[in-house]
């Protein structure tokens, strides 16, 4: 081999060493490229998850506001209906309770006798709307038994009212079909068979040239729901639907049809306006939910969920007839602060028989009880100038521990009724007083037989 073949074989593998460190270094920034971009990928990939994150919470928090501005509302709502339901609760003691004393006193076969009846029903009437005025306020307290949903619609179904419901609305058809294997659930009757009466008859009017409205109740497993009235945790539920083929809620109304007042009737020729308000606070009071799917015709659907219950039901049923709410001269206090109140109370329990005293306050009350011992004590829960029921109680009992007694109320917090029960109160009942719902409580109390909530 010449020198000329030895350079040439030199320089050759000289460039083939520079050729592959070319390529080496090559494929290193080609690495590092690589990961550079696979970093900024990452880096984008976690400004892309943050800004999510940002606007989902940013979603929620006016999600919430939204919520919270509506709760407020509806409190502010339910703290005045409250207040004058208070009020007109004891204006409507007269209305109520009068007649019942006119008509022991009216001989059957008077004319007058009818006009009387019928002011006593107004008076019932208006005593059912402060009754929904205090469900929408959150202060009526009903005693929660172990329920059945199928008795509470089918009951409702078979009442006067629903009678007069679908002869208002000939076009209208209900079909059911409620699961015979429906659990039981933790409830007031009352109120739920208020709640169904509501949609119900919202569903009739929503069909002015008639339909069909589906009931159905059922068993369900639930995993989790979001509505948009908020979150439907995972669980056992009995769920009640109510369907019907009307006009429909627009979408811009619909989470709007639960606030008070909020209505398309006609106030005074349709209602109150409470009807939706008052079957949202039952549901929330009975610790439901709740789900509606609408569109502008196409009909609407509600979806109550109750959680059930593995307590047994306990009937209440006593055996009692109308000569065991008699009295044999037993003394009662009446502590009442407004004259009317005490009257109306006295004179229905001194006509079934006991010996009624009736005082204005609670020191009052504390000051005659002291040396006067009674066989029973009705107690009103706000009374005002003074010490209210609560706190007259406790010194009564300072002094005979165990004292039977009654309380009633046209408004209070259920937190300090609960308190009275639990230091040994006996049972509590709602004013106006009307003569057989107190005539019975009276009698239970007096022989035990107590259903306290």
């Amino acid at each position: 081999m010449n020198m000329q073949d030895t350079f040439i074989q030199k320089e050759y593998l000289r460039l083939n060493r520079e050729l592959a460190e070319a390529r080496k270094e090559a494929e290193y920034y080609k690495q590092i490229a690589v990961e550079s971009g696979k970093k900024r990928l990452r880096e984008i990939d976690r400004l892309s998850n943050v800004i999510a994150e940002r606007d989902a919470a940013e979603k929620e928090r006016l999600r919430l506001d939204a919520e919270c501005q509506k709760a407020k509302k509806i409190e502010a709502i339910g703290m005045l209906a409250g207040g004058v339901a208070h009020d007109l609760n004891n204006v409507l003691g007269g209305i109520v309770g009068y007649p019942d004393i006119i008509l022991a006193q009216i001989p059957s076969g008077s004319p007058a006798r009818k006009h009387v009846i019928a002011m006593k029903e107004s008076g019932r009437k208006a005593a059912a709307i402060v009754k929904d005025m205090l469900t929408l306020a959150r202060k009526g307290i009903e005693p929660k038994d172990v329920i059945n949903l199928k008795n509470v619609i089918e009951g409702y179904i078979g009442s006067p009212e629903y009678e007069k419901l679908m002869e208002s609305h000939p076009g209208v058809f209900v079909r059911k079909d409620i699961s015979s294997d429906l659990m039981p659930v933790i409830g007031s009757s009352h109120h739920l068979s208020k709640v169904i009466m509501n949609l119900v008859s919202n569903a009739a009017e929503a069909m002015p040239e008639g339909g069909t409205i589906w009931i159905s109740a059922k068993n369900h497993h639930v995993k989790r729901l979001d509505t948009i009235f908020g979150e439907v945790p995972e669980g056992y539920y009995a769920v009640v639907e109510i369907e019907d083929t009307g006009v429909g809620i627009p979408e811009e109304e619909l989470e709007r049809i639960f606030e008070p007042f909020y209505t398309k009737k006609v106030l005074g020729r349709n209602g109150t306006g409470l009807g939706m308000a008052v079957v949202w606070s039952a549901i929330k009071d009975h610790d439901g939910f709740i789900d509606v799917k609408s569109a502008q015709g196409e009909g609407a659907l509600f979806r109550l969920f109750f959680p059930i219950t593995k307590r047994e039901s306990v009937s209440h049923e006593d055996g009692s007839s109308s000569d065991d709410f008699k009295g044999r001269g037993e003394k009662i206090l009446v502590v009442d602060d407004v004259k009317d109140q005490r009257e109306i109370a006295s004179t229905m329990l001194s006509g079934l028989g006991y010996s009624v005293v009736g005082v204005s306050g609670g020191e009052h009350a504390v000051t005659y009880i002291r040396d006067n011992p009674v066989d029973l004590v009705i107690l009103d829960m706000i009374m005002d100038p003074g010490i209210d029921g609560l706190d007259t109680y406790k010194r009564i009992t300072e002094m005979y521990p165990g004292q039977k007694a009654l309380i009633v109320s046209g408004f209070s917090e259920t937190d300090r009724i609960k308190e009275v029960l639990r230091l040994g109160a006996s049972a509590y009942i709602k004013k106006p007083y009307i003569l057989e719902k107190i005539a019975k409580a009276v009698a239970d109390v007096l022989n035990d037989r107590i259903k306290k909530i």
